[in-house]
């Protein structure tokens, strides 16, 4: 295995987290907590969705988004269309204007752009353009948030969990190298490994990975998450219903 750190990216971004689109939170929490052992983090609305994160042993995070609203809201035509799955993957830059300016100098398309907000500035790259994925660039300023008004409560969780298991990241899919690396590596600032055929692209100050499986045939998008754990983690047979994405623990049979 050999790393090759990625230099000609002028922002020092880090991922953050990964999303998935679900129908109901509430569904998730037998498995989450129940098996994986996750711990509540932070939840909170959004537009036409509310949004439940979970961590997990060493920090990382899994987000959980739920429509709300009208029925022809994003989350909504999301789930219609394409069922739970993997959503989007979340990554902080230290300059929201910065970074879209430099994502378009490298060819991309950025949607949804807004810094109406202080305490969160976002902008998106539609999936047609990045690898079958939602990828959000967003720069936090906590210290500036808006308080917003939230009263739902989490969802009742299983008692008793068992210890976190480690989240380790998505594995996706792309058709080839060179556009895998000018997403991850050239605009995102991932550090690369090769390793068994496939590319990894970790961030020095984030838990989670990105894995790439190079595949001219195969249609670009998530495949699987990946956890690790040491004991033997049980996957009910509901769980690609519930959540649309398989879970494979790649450190136990």
């Amino acid at each position: 295995m050999c790393a090759e750190r990625v230099s000609e990216n002028r922002f020092a971004v880090r991922l953050d987290h990964v999303a998935i689109g679900v129908r109901s939170i509430a569904e998730t929490t037998a498995f989450l907590v129940g098996a994986l052992g996750a711990r509540t983090y932070e939840k909170g609305p959004g537009g036409g969705f509310r949004f439940a994160q979970w961590e997990f042993d060493g920090g990382g995070r899994l987000e959980l988004i739920e429509p709300v609203g009208p029925a022809d809201g994003f989350l909504h035509r999301f789930l219609d269309r394409r069922g739970p799955s993997v959503h989007h993957v979340t990554f902080k830059v230290p300059d929201l204007r910065a970074a879209a300016d430099r994502a378009e100098e490298i060819g991309y398309t950025i949607v949804g752009y807004d810094d109406s907000y202080p305490g969160w500035k976002e902008c998106f790259l539609h999936p047609k353009q990045a690898q079958g994925i939602v990828v959000q660039m967003a720069e936090s300023s906590p210290g500036l948030d808006v308080e917003i008004p939230f009263d739902w409560d989490w969802p009742p969780l299983p008692a008793d969990p068992p210890a976190p298991v480690r989240l380790v990241g998505v594995r996706i899919a792309a058709r080839d190298e060179a556009t895998a690396h000018r997403q991850w590596g050239t605009l995102l600032g991932g550090e690369l490994q090769r390793s068994d055929g496939s590319l990894e692209y970790r961030w020095p100050e984030s838990p989670l990975r990105i894995r790439v499986d190079l595949d001219p045939k195969r249609e670009p998008g998530p495949r699987w998450l990946e956890i690790q754990a040491a004991r033997r983690v049980e996957m009910p047979t509901d769980v690609e219903r519930i959540f649309g994405t398989p879970f494979r623990n790649i450190a136990h049979p």
